[in-house]
């Protein structure tokens, strides 16, 4: 099977976990990449108020074609309780065979992986939730494995 991870990550957080499942997945990795700046407070606030309002940021364009994988694996910070803009925009952009949602964040998901299924039409293999508190503490590892081995 060939995987594609891809992740947004504005603190690296979800960079560090999209960067877990692929290692233990075997998989390529993208990086979504806003155009805006999103650093610091102001940015912290823009974001949350982008994704609140489902609004689409403008991303570089990506270097690998979704379509051409079995699975792409798409996490997310959680932005105000929903998906980040800028993976937001990926999923609107991109047609996928099969899909698997991570996310990462200090609150909750709320209905943020219905979301991304709605976005993209498609029925996900596995949802994945990490917390701050798991990711500081370096404790998701376990989740992960359990995580990907949902995917084989």
């Amino acid at each position: 099977m060939k995987a594609l991870v891809v992740y947004y990550s504005r603190t690296g957080n979800t960079r560090k976990v999209g960067q877990e499942i692929a290692r233990q997945l075997k998989a390529d990795t993208e990086e979504i990449i806003s155009v805006m700046d999103r650093g610091g407070p102001l940015g912290f606030l823009r974001s949350g108020r982008e994704a609140q309002k489902k609004i689409l940021a403008e991303i570089k364009p990506v270097k690998k074609d979704p379509s051409k994988y079995d699975l792409v694996v798409i996490g997310t910070p959680i932005w105000a309780a929903n998906v980040s803009s800028p993976v937001r925009t990926y999923l609107s952009m991109h047609k996928f065979k099969k899909t698997a949602y991570f996310l990462t964040g200090g609150g909750t998901s709320g209905k943020t992986f219905e979301d991304m299924g709605r976005i993209t039409g498609k029925k996900t293999a596995a949802v994945l939730a990490v917390t701050d508190k798991e990711i500081k503490e370096e404790s998701y590892s376990e989740k992960v494995k359990e995580f990907v081995g949902k995917l084989k």
